[in-house]
């Protein structure tokens, strides 16, 4: 079955067509990735899907269920969660209280609980703590729980972020350029960490990113992007063969 599925997906902007009849599938246990030029519509397609922008055309099914016209906290309940290609912390706060802010879409906390459950709400304060360093301990930076996000090195702030993502309990994760500012080893790492998201969660991963070495190594499926439209999907060896895309992305090498 598929997680995620995308049929005609349009979005225009008054007179401007940002993203035109997309078609996209990701399947149980997929890492897809999601590719093309600056300006391509990768991200308003990630905007589209987790309910930031609305549709203007077409449909978007999660586990078959459409969530077309949902909004954001919704979709991120059902199990849809995402990081930002601008990083999106919250500053001031440590790592671990950045993850646990992840897991209030899991919790019961309200208002009638604070009041009446104090007890209750104590204990669920705990578990969260507890879980949100368990994550931290998976994505090996449980040393720097206790800092402000802000003072990560940028790679450690690039893992936090998935780890806020994956505090959601999510059974897709979508990654808008997780590699962007990583040196050769941090994106090792990170390639590490997204294969064991989806072995040890079992998530399925949609990515954009611009790396095409991590793209070709990471990925089960690749659609490719150019103005707004679909130009190509299949696995990296066939993308990587593309003219349509080696014309308009990859480049050719001069002869």
């Amino acid at each position: 079955m598929a997680v995620l599925e995308l049929k005609n997906v349009t979005k225009r902007f008054g007179g401007l067509t940002a993203v035109s009849g997309v078609d996209l599938k990701i399947e149980e246990n997929q890492i897809c990735s999601l590719i093309g030029p600056n300006g391509a519509g990768k991200t308003t397609v990630f905007n589209l899907i987790t309910g930031v922008y609305q549709l203007t055309e077409g449909e978007v099914l999660f586990n078959d269920v459409s969530i077309s016209g949902l909004q954001p906290n919704r979709i991120v309940e059902m199990g849809m969660a995402r990081t930002y290609q601008n990083i999106r912390l919250f500053k001031k706060m440590s790592a671990i209280e950045n993850v646990m802010t992840g897991f209030h879409c899991r919790t019961k906390a309200g208002m009638l609980n604070i009041l009446y459950n104090r007890k209750g709400m104590l204990e669920e304060d705990r578990e969260v703590r507890r879980k949100s360093e368990e994550l931290l301990e998976y994505l090996k930076i449980a040393d720097l729980k206790d800092e402000p996000s802000c003072s990560l090195p940028y790679g450690h702030q690039r893992i936090l972020e998935i780890g806020r993502a994956l505090a959601t309990r999510p059974k897709l994760l979508l990654l808008d350029e997780p590699a962007a500012g990583m040196n050769a080893s941090e994106k090792t790492e990170l390639i590490r960490t997204i294969r064991g998201i989806r072995t040890d969660f079992g998530i399925s991963v949609l990515l954009v990113e611009h790396d095409m070495d991590l793209i070709m190594n990471i990925s089960d499926d690749i659609t490719v992007l150019n103005y707004g439209a679909r130009i190509a999907n299949g696995q990296p060896e066939e993308i990587r063969n593309n003219e349509k895309v080696i014309e308009a992305y990859l480049g050719r090498s001069e002869s």
